[in-house]
């Protein structure tokens, strides 16, 4: 009997060290927190990838922007969101950042605003890790590690995001 208790305390903490552990990837700079960044594996030899935010909170009083983002594994990174343009979804850079006002949480996820890189060094690969630059209007730069999942993931957040698009 003593051996079943021994046994079920090692699978326990085995468990509580397997455990989602997706707290750990928030990153604080300034009053802006940034939650859980992640990106897509590369399909193939896909010579661009994107990676997401979970959210990007401002805990502070007055507005900020998110204005530009870089990366060593890309030889060109930016801010992108897709447009429907006379009934084609399109691909746009965003000019001037994205606007990050107090309690309004800023979503990067696929189909909508996304950090796009392009040109890659080399293929994300599942399981791997890249380091991801973001800059802030007034909070300044941070750098954020980036889980790389699989082809077609839609991220870690417990939120769903299903886009319906008619065209």
């Amino acid at each position: 009997m003593k051996n079943i208790y021994k046994i079920l305390t090692v699978f326990g903490l085995i468990l509580l060290a397997l455990a989602d552990n997706s707290h750990a990837q928030n990153y604080q700079v300034g009053q802006l927190e940034v939650s859980r960044p992640w990106a897509r594996a590369s399909a193939g030899k896909a010579k661009n990838g994107a990676a997401y935010i979970d959210q990007i909170i401002n805990k502070g009083n007055t507005a900020d922007r998110f204005i530009g983002v870089s990366s060593d594994v890309a030889m060109k990174t930016e801010i992108h969101n897709h447009i429907l343009e006379g009934g084609i979804m399109k691909m746009r850079q965003v000019k001037g950042g994205i606007e990050v006002k107090p309690g309004h949480p800023v979503i990067l996820k696929p189909g909508s605003y996304h950090i796009m890189m392009m040109g890659l060094k080399a293929p994300l690969k599942l399981g791997g890790t890249i380091q991801v630059t973001l800059e802030f209007e007034k909070a300044g730069k941070i750098l954020v590690k980036v889980p790389v999942l699989k082809v077609g993931a839609s991220g870690k957040s417990k939120m769903k995001h299903d886009m319906k698009m008619k065209m």
